[in-house]
């Protein structure tokens, strides 16, 4: 059954409210993924099963040419929505604030139109739905899972609230960077606040160890070299007159390079043991390593830009974003696998869509669904709407 452009349009935008009123959090997206099914069936698309929540549909399987796959991710946050729209999430502390709801409506929308083309198609194609980007390796599940099996090239976007809508940014190399997480535990000996003779305050050192950080990117690094890390909280709950027994520090690192995690992790990691040390305390350094950076190749990322610049003209790019951007994804698994790129389309339209992304204001822009995907047809190498 032929199904006209505009109402697959219509279609995905109806889609993404759907996903959006019941978001489903990391490793938990089985009522999304039974909906995703649901329409690849409706379209007569194959499909399988990967990592438990993933699926992967593919068409064309006899094309001689090369095997592209687009991906879409389909979980949500731990977040109460503030919003006052009218499909706004029903599921208490849970929504779709980074968007995931609109990548996953472009990918079926993609498929939607490449289906009733697939004698068309140049090469095999696959959609990769994937569950768990947000910090749940998601990706890296999908891979071992055979999600990139015979794909020859992957293709990804992230919407971003700090672009105008009709611009984005796809370089070569870094588009997206690494990550990481810390906590440090700052173990002292507690006790009566009048008698800090007697303690070993851990508070003061765990203050110490905040400030000493700071010299890591300011003074450690190279200027050219783009890295955070930012310590997000210190907990030391107490009485008002009790020193206590403990404190801990959490944190995130940043990364625009991948050889740069080494040298920050081993400094976070010497800072705290030696500052703890001279206030007569020790500590305890747990670094966590998340996602690597995103890392474009160069010749897909040139086939996406000429994509990107058909769909919206030659002021396409936002020369006023500098990449990498601190943010990170999952999608550099991917990268690291096969030749692919990403891109970042924006979707501010200067008085809505601004918030950004993992707010509890956050609002997707269905007017980027259009534009992004006529994108994919055009990477997956299908006929112009």
């Amino acid at each position: 059954m032929s199904i006209q452009w505009n109402t697959i349009i219509e279609n995905a935008i109806n889609f993404r409210h759907q996903l959006h009123q019941h978001p489903e959090l990391t490793w938990h997206e089985e009522k999304t993924a039974a909906n995703v099914r649901k329409n690849l069936d409706e379209l007569g698309i194959e499909w399988r099963e990967c990592a438990q929540h993933g699926t992967v549909g593919t068409i064309a399987k006899n094309a001689t040419g090369k095997h592209i796959a687009l991906r879409g991710d389909i979980d949500a946050l731990p977040i109460q929505e503030q919003t006052a729209l009218d499909y706004c999430s029903k599921e208490q502390g849970k929504m779709h604030a980074c968007g995931h709801d609109g990548h996953t409506a472009a990918l079926w929308a993609a498929a939607a139109w490449l289906k009733q083309h697939e004698a068309q198609l140049p090469g095999p194609v696959s959609f990769i739905f994937q569950p768990a980007e947000e910090g749940g390796h998601g990706a890296r599940e999908m891979i071992n899972a055979g999600a990139l099996d015979g794909v020859d090239e992957i293709y990804g976007w992230h919407n971003w609230p700090a672009i105008a809508l009709g611009k984005a940014v796809c370089p070569d190399g870094p588009v997206m960077s690494g990550n990481g997480v810390f906590t440090i535990t700052v173990k002292g000996e507690g006790g009566h606040a009048s008698q800090p003779e007697l303690c070993r305050d851990p508070v003061l050192a765990a203050a110490a160890i905040i400030l000493n950080l700071q010299q890591i990117i300011s003074r450690r690094l190279a200027p050219q070299d783009a890295a955070v890390v930012s310590v997000t909280s210190m907990d030391a709950v107490s009485g008002l007159t009790v020193i206590p027994h403990e404190a801990k520090i959490a944190g995130s690192v940043r990364l625009s390079k991948p050889e740069l995690r080494q040298t920050i992790n081993q400094l976070i990691e010497d800072i705290s043991l030696h500052t703890a040390n001279t206030y007569g305390v020790s500590a305890v350094v747990d670094i966590e390593d998340r996602y690597e950076a995103t890392i474009n190749h160069a010749q897909a990322a040139t086939r996406y830009r000429a994509a990107l610049q058909t769909q919206f003209g030659e002021a396409w790019l936002s020369e006023d974003t500098t990449t990498p951007i601190m943010a990170s994804e999952d999608f550099s698994y991917y990268l690291q696998k096969v030749p692919g790129a990403f891109a970042l389309i924006g979707m501010s339209d200067g008085e809505k869509f601004h918030y950004p992304c993992h707010s509890p204001h956050y609002e997707f822009n269905d007017q980027l669904l259009e534009p992004v995907v006529r994108v994919f047809v055009a990477l997956a190498g299908g006929p112009k709407p």
